[in-house]
């Protein structure tokens, strides 16, 4: 038996727009000049006390915009303008692995668990996954804590778990678990930084990353920088 979690925002869901968004409206509701793009999404995944203090530093008003954020980003959520999408064939590749009979998945995101179940409750994946690991059941990504819950959970040891995400927060974590760490290159962290964390490969499309977890070759995964010419 395999398990395979994922990751979500940047792996599993394109947040990006309400990501920025929201974190846009807390930083002026606090008197702050709002990161720019880049660096907003490059805290992607971290919980939010974390993703702030890496904003604003240790003495900044982290409780303050944490809470803002939270406020601004359920407000946001319902406006069709800030739909977050499932990346292309990432569901699909979910149903197929939850109908397979030697793979489990699960959840391991810095959302809080209310944002874990809604989204469960919107794509209609109750039942799902064997386990779900939220920002509100263990310390932030990178720690290893949320991958090593989730595979006791699952009842899988480290090497029979893939860690698949988009950040090296993510990559990270399954290095730190000592599970296999597959980076998804569609997500908010480029490729070389996957590598560096530890990812094995960094794949491009859903298509590449079934290949590579039903055994086979990903076909169109990013080469290492190491066979890079």
């Amino acid at each position: 038996m395999k398990l395979i979690v994922f990751d979500v925002d940047g792996t599993l869901v394109d947040s990006q727009h309400l990501i920025v968004a929201a974190q846009g409206l807390a930083f002026a509701e606090n008197g702050l000049p709002a990161p720019g793009r880049r660096e907003a999404l490059s805290v992607v995944g971290l919980s939010l006390p974390q993703a702030f203090r890496r904003l604003v530093g240790e003495d900044g008003p982290i409780v303050e915009l944490s809470e803002s954020y939270k406020q601004a980003y359920n407000r946001l959520r319902v406006d069709p303008a800030y739909e977050e999408p499932l990346f292309p064939g990432m569901g699909e590749l979910l149903a197929r692995l939850h109908a397979r009979e030697d793979v489990l998945i699960g959840l391991a995101t810095g959302k809080s668990r209310r944002g874990v179940d809604r989204l469960i409750a919107h794509h209609g994946w109750a039942d799902w996954f064997v386990t779900t690991q939220s920002a509100d059941d263990a310390p932030s990504k990178p720690d290893p804590t949320m991958l090593l819950q989730a595979m006791a959970e699952a009842g899988c040891p480290p090497e029979a778990t893939i860690m698949v995400g988009d950040t090296t927060f993510d990559i990270g974590m399954g290095v730190s678990a000592g599970a296999v760490a597959v980076g998804v290159g569609w997500g908010y962290h480029p490729a070389g930084a996957l590598y560096g964390a530890g990812a094995v490969t960094v794949v491009s499309s859903a298509g590449a990353l079934e290949g590579l977890l039903s055994g086979g070759e990903p076909p169109d995964s990013h080469a290492s920088p190491s066979s890079r010419a």
